[in-house]
């Protein structure tokens, strides 16, 4: 009989079929954090080890050093197809929060929210990963991407409480709530007029002590990040290092977390309170609105 981890994996993985079945030029965005880096160990299940869709890593610049390296190191090891996009035009200007030049809502809606709409249209330059030289050269391809695989769940924040496991968007990558299709009986609709950016969401009814879990048991490697490293802190949620803070914990590995979960010792603390972006501009909901991850 299959556990509750079980089905969580089942139905993820006949999502992430379905989408590469039905949807066109599809992509997965990795933003190397725990959900993720499970829909991505999902993914390698669902094909058997092999990835059939790019990558696609939105580099802000502000990423936590380690994030990167675990980046490289893994899509080297597991022969990703990976694809880096950035907001140049605005690092270049220093349009961003660390600069002084806007706020941390505008500097999320350019090099996150922009940056991530015109890496995937194609609209700027964007660099694949070159497993010979383990260098970043630039991506000629110009696909468009209309289909994105995202890591949300409904439990992690209010806003993705309102998603669909295919949630379309429109041509300007703008999200409407009211609009969304009825899914009923694991019937989804996967069909959409010309046009329209589809989002996927496979771990959509994962919790986070599910996702601890799921690591635990499969022994996926996660960045050393969200585990205390003797000084009593360590990250819930990563983001850019500016806007990210660390929380109070002991817990050293994946045991330990899914020890303080389950005791309730932050039922009272939102698992993205240390991210001070969803904070401004009327919080997430505003961000994923236009576009945001």
């Amino acid at each position: 009989m299959m556990n509750q981890l079980d089905q969580l994996e089942s139905r993820s993985i006949y999502l992430l079929r379905e989408a590469y079945s039905e949807i066109k030029n599809l992509c997965m965005l990795w933003s190397i954090g725990k959900d993720s880096t499970v829909l991505l160990w999902l993914a390698r299940k669902a094909f058997f080890g092999h990835v059939p869709f790019p990558l696609v890593h939105i580099d802000t610049s502000y990423k936590i050093d380690e994030m990167i390296v675990y980046r490289d190191k893994f899509s080297l090891e597991w022969g990703l197809t990976m694809l880096v996009g950035q907001n140049k035009v605005a690092l270049e200007n220093k349009e961003t929060f660390p600069d002084g030049k806007v706020d941390r809502a505008r500097c999320c809606q350019l090099l996150k929210t922009q940056a991530l709409k015109e890496t995937l249209s194609g609209a700027s330059p964007r660099y694949r990963l070159n497993h010979t030289t383990g260098q970043y050269d630039l991506d000629e391809s110009n696909t468009a991407f209309t289909g994105v695989i995202v890591g949300a769940r409904s439990d992690e924040e209010g806003s993705r409480s309102k998603e669909r496991y295919f949630s379309p968007r429109d041509e300007n990558h703008h999200w409407e709530i009211s609009t969304q299709p009825p899914e009923f009986w694991n019937q989804y609709k996967t069909e959409f007029r010309p046009g329209t950016h589809v989002r996927i969401h496979p771990l959509l009814d994962w919790t986070e002590l599910n996702i601890w879990e799921y690591i635990q048991r499969e022994k996926i490697p996660t960045v050393s990040l969200y585990y205390d490293q003797g000084e009593g802190r360590r990250y819930r949620s990563l983001g850019c290092l500016p806007c990210t803070k660390s929380v109070c914990s002991k817990a050293k590995n994946p045991k330990e977390i899914i020890a303080e979960l389950s005791s309730g010792q932050f039922s009272n603390i939102a698992e993205r309170s240390g991210r001070a972006q969803d904070k401004e501009l009327g919080g997430l909901e505003t961000l994923r609105k236009e576009g945001y991850m």
